[in-house]
């Protein structure tokens, strides 16, 4: 199965990007007269044909339209601190996003090596790997936010801090995951959270917990809770 993007599709005509009409024309040799699938991003496939192979401009047809198609039964927000090499962070989101994740917030903390990053390359390495995965749900990427404002940001779910502050009592993150249930996952940056906002977040409401015994790096780290949170939704659903 082909995933081309189709972001702002409106049927029963479409006309896909330039670059998604070279791949489906001259890449793939698809013709007047072949079916493809298309997904806008936001939890929807279409099924279509193609009635005009322009490799400028490939025009199709939508003839079915599937809501919800291969969504998941849970919602995940990882704000995540993002690494002094920006390849660490991109490959996170790439490895998240065949996982499945929701919503990355980019979080700037007391400890942060990286203070700048580059929004629309990231977005390009999600839509990329969703199409890839065959996701049709697209996860969101916001802007490079400082971590106070999202312990103030409301969010109705469970909410939970990853730190290696190991005075402090923390639970594995597994064990506190229900099936089902939305979550928020704050991970910092390669010097960790500082112990103001450890005691910072713990005032919003957010618990402390762990992601085992190994030490990860912080894409690691991220990648991990996608997987937990994966991993524990599949189990229940058997």
């Amino acid at each position: 199965m082909q995933l081309f993007y189709a972001p702002d599709l409106t049927p029963p005509l479409y006309t896909l990007s330039a670059e998604e009409s070279r791949h489906c024309t001259r890449s793939l040799r698809l013709g007047r007269g072949d079916m493809v699938n298309l997904t806008d991003g936001r939890g929807t496939l279409y099924r279509a044909e193609i009635v005009d192979a322009d490799q400028a401009g490939c025009t199709v047809k939508i003839v079915e339209q599937i809501e919800d198609w291969g969504t998941r039964g849970y919602r995940l927000t990882v704000a995540v601190a993002p690494t002094k090499n920006t390849d660490r962070y991109e490959w996170f989101l790439e490895k998240a996003t065949e996982v499945g994740i929701d919503r990355v917030i980019p979080i700037v903390c007391d400890h942060s090596e990286r203070r700048v990053l580059r929004k629309d390359r990231g977005e390009k390495i999600i839509v990329s790997a969703a199409k890839q995965s065959l996701k049709t749900l697209f996860p969101t990427l916001d802007e490079l936010t400082p971590i106070g404002e999202v312990l103030a940001m409301p969010f109705e779910g469970k909410k939970f801090i990853a730190h290696c502050e190991e005075e402090s009592e923390r639970i594995y993150l597994g064990d506190l995951l229900g099936a089902g249930e939305d979550a928020l996952v704050l991970i910092g940056p390669e010097g960790d959270f500082s112990p103001r906002e450890i005691e910072a977040a713990r005032a919003a409401g957010f618990v402390e917990v762990t992601l085992g015994n190994e030490r990860l790096r912080t894409e690691t780290a991220a990648l991990a809770t996608a997987m937990i949170a994966q991993v524990k939704n599949t189990l229940s659903a058997k």
